[in-house]
């Protein structure tokens, strides 16, 4: 797996830093953020999605509150990711 660094929060701290990273051969974003509170969960799964899909979270997956400063890093479209330049 080859990654390419996306972005950390802005002026944050040695240690406490949601961090973005892009998957150079798959295109996937890897997240570091702040975990969901259960009451965040709870909202997420009263909302829903999709009518009959469940809101159950599964044991290999995770809801993650992103800092709205973090949404800079999070490309529009595939063509955006420079291989050459991180962002920061």
């Amino acid at each position: 797996m080859r990654l390419q660094f996306l972005g950390i929060i802005p002026n944050t701290p040695d240690t406490d830093s949601p961090t973005i990273w892009v998957d150079e051969e798959s295109g996937d974003l890897l997240i570091q953020s702040y975990k969901a509170t259960e009451a965040e969960v709870k909202a997420c799964q009263e909302v829903g999605s999709i009518p009959g899909h469940s809101t159950d979270i599964p044991s290999h997956e995770t809801v993650i509150r992103l800092p709205k400063v973090m949404r800079q890093f999070l490309p529009r479209h595939d063509s955006e990711f420079s291989h050459d330049e991180p962002r920061a």
